[in-house]
């Protein structure tokens, strides 16, 4: 099985693994050929050499430093070992023609076939472009998000859970088998104090210092004041009050928008689990004091002053840990080790937890509980982002309306709802925006950026960019040209901005491979994003060159019989190859992909081509 933690083998058929094997067995040949003893195909393979574009276009379709990482092994000249390699390819049917550069690189061209070959597989693999066969890998368990079920979904939170989700579904594009997890800490002091708080303010008094406050916390107090009031009583079981809070935090009160539940506003961004674990039923099932018990019997644990601590191995930075107080209670570090032992009990091969930068220290303490515990640490691993900074009209965002100490996702989202005039639209920019950096740097969101159905927004640039490529096709089958694409003879493609972008598509397959394997969903975002502006480009520079013919030239009677047909069937098949790649670059993101699209003319008249090439709006 390929881990989750690396990138495993090249992606299966595809262009670029095409390369990489022509090369290697050329650099079979051609080593061989000068009587040196040439290594194996899979050790050439197995080689940390690179094949990729090279920065400037007119160097080539390829780049790769195959001569240089290997000259040594087979003891001769890296010049040397790239003249044998171009030698070797001479008659090659993939690679046209490998030029030497510098001291043993090899820029390489690439047969136009090559790129007709690639669009086929695409045509053949639909959606499923770039992604490897399903259950394939590993059996991994994504925890995330796990926010204390004390207040809505703020926009640290929304990271998290953007994050999170995004991680699983690139793990799933790269075969693995993910099951998402909410831990709900529905246990401990801040439950106690929450609930506490509720009832403080059902009876309009002060909530105290560390109490919670919000219209949330009235909507709820309310709630409960006229379903359940008797829950609201002096003396009645904290307990049971402490229950039902929860229960509406995650499920929300029906109609209220202080308070939709923290279930329906990860759904609103995209967000779903296969399964929610309660903190509480790992005391009430007896868990965290068995697996204390484990731990006490192997040396782990230690008694002072009251307290008992846990103890980790030689060698470990986090050397002592308090598992239970001295007034009996046990701490959150208790809860998780008995949590983590039972994903593990599970039969998941790998564990991975998305957190806070500020949890940083927290990593150490689960791998030594793993480790004192006699399970396999090196099947854990903790996913750290950075804090998320709001800003609107240019200032920051420190304080939500509703909540009265922090923003929460489903404000944000309102908000460009209503500007953009349809639902989705704050779900996607929240996700886009939030996609758009390395978890290992903070987000600056700015909302009024997010609002604005223009081209100066990344995330109305890059679909209104999917809304083309639909507005293409759809126009040719209102002209009778639909069918085309589906017989085309791909021969006719032959424009060099059109392959370049094919070679684009093509590197689709290990990007989703190595986003997957690195944990970075923002390599996708980047990907569509250059994806958007490479057809913008070669859409704007065809202005003589349309793809579909003009209405001036279908007004001609006999236009059929002038038309380059073959090119435009050519054309049309290149234009579904982008729009499947790129709609399906969208879906892992877990952004829509819309098929129309508006550009007000006030703001893009000037930079939208479709006019001047007789092409509906998007």
């Amino acid at each position: 099985m390929t881990s989750a933690g690396t990138s495993g083998s090249e992606p299966g058929p595809g262009l670029l693994p095409r390369v990489r094997t022509t090369l290697a067995s050329a650099f079979a040949r051609g080593v061989s050929a000068t009587g040196k003893t040439a290594l194996t195909h899979d050790e050439i393979l197995a080689a940390a050499w690179s094949v990729e574009r090279p920065k400037r276009a007119e160097h080539g379709d390829l780049a790769t430093n195959l001569a240089l990482v290997l000259a040594k092994r087979v003891s001769m000249p890296p010049r040397a070992v790239a003249e044998a390699v171009v030698e070797a390819l001479a008659e090659d049917a993939l690679v046209a023609s490998a030029e030497i550069a510098g001291p043993g690189f090899l820029n390489l061209r690439l047969h136009p076939v090559a790129f007709h070959d690639e669009l086929r597989a695409i045509a053949g693999a639909g959606l499923s472009y770039g992604r490897a066969p399903a259950a394939t890998g590993e059996r991994v368990h994504l925890e995330f998000v796990s926010a204390n079920p004390t207040g809505p979904i703020n926009v640290a939170s929304g990271r998290n859970a953007i994050f999170g989700d995004t991680v699983g579904r690139l793990l799933e594009a790269a075969g693995h088998r993910v099951t998402r997890e909410y831990y709900i800490n529905d246990f401990g002091n801040q439950i106690r104090l929450f609930a506490g708080s509720v009832r403080a303010t059902s009876k309009g008094q002060d909530v105290g210092e560390d109490g919670y406050r919000g219209a949330y916390v009235g909507e709820l107090a309310r709630w409960i004041q006229s379903n359940e009031p008797e829950l609201l009583a002096d003396g009645s079981d904290e307990s049971e009050l402490a229950r039902v809070c929860i229960t509406l935090m995650l499920g929300g009160i029906p109609g209220s928008k202080d308070l939709p539940g923290i279930r329906r506003s990860l759904a609103d961004i995209g967000v779903y689990f296969d399964s929610w674990f309660s903190e509480e039923s790992l005391h009430r099932w007896g868990k965290v004091r068995a697996v204390l018990l484990k731990l006490a019997a192997s040396g782990h644990l230690v008694d002072k002053d009251g307290a008992t601590f846990f103890v980790a191995g030689e060698g470990s930075e986090d050397k002592e840990r308090v598992v239970k107080k001295s007034d009996g209670s046990y701490t959150y570090f208790a809860s998780d080790i008995a949590y983590h032992e039972d994903k593990l009990s599970r039969g998941y091969d790998r564990l991975i937890n998305v957190l806070g930068a500020d949890h940083h220290g927290y990593v150490a303490r689960v791998t030594n509980a793993l480790e004192a515990l006699g399970l396999p640490s090196g099947r854990f691993e903790a996913l750290l982002y950075q804090l998320v900074y709001i800003y609107k009209d240019g200032e920051l965002v420190k304080s939500s309306k509703r909540a009265g100490n922090f923003v929460t996702v489903e404000e944000i989202c309102e908000e460009i709802d209503a500007a953009a005039g349809r639902s989705g639209a704050g779900r996607d920019a929240l996700r886009f925006f939030f996609l758009s950096r390395s978890a290992t740097t903070n987000v600056e969101f700015d909302i009024e950026l997010a609002k604005k159905s223009s081209l100066d927004n990344p995330v109305f640039y890059v679909q209104y960019g999917h809304a083309r490529l639909c507005s293409i096709l759809r126009k040719a089958d209102e002209i009778g040209l639909g069918d085309l694409a589906r017989t085309a003879d791909l021969s006719a493609l032959v424009h060099p901005d059109e392959l370049a972008l094919v070679m684009r598509l093509a590197e689709f397959p290990a990007l989703v491979a190595d986003a997957a394997a690195s944990r970075e969903p923002h390599k996708v975002t980047f990907y569509v994003q250059t994806l958007a502006r490479e057809f913008q480009s070669y859409f704007t520079r065809l202005k003589v060159d349309p793809i579909l013919p003009p209405a001036s030239v279908r007004a001609e009677e006999g236009w059929q019989g002038r038309w380059d047909l073959g090119k435009t069937a050519a054309r049309l098949a290149w234009i579904d190859g982008v729009r499947t790649v790129y709609r399906t670059a969208l879906t892992m993101l877990g952004v829509s992909a819309p098929e129309r699209m508006d550009l007000p003319r006030t703001a893009g008249a000037a930079s939208d081509p479709e006019g001047s090439h007789d092409e509906e709006e998007a």
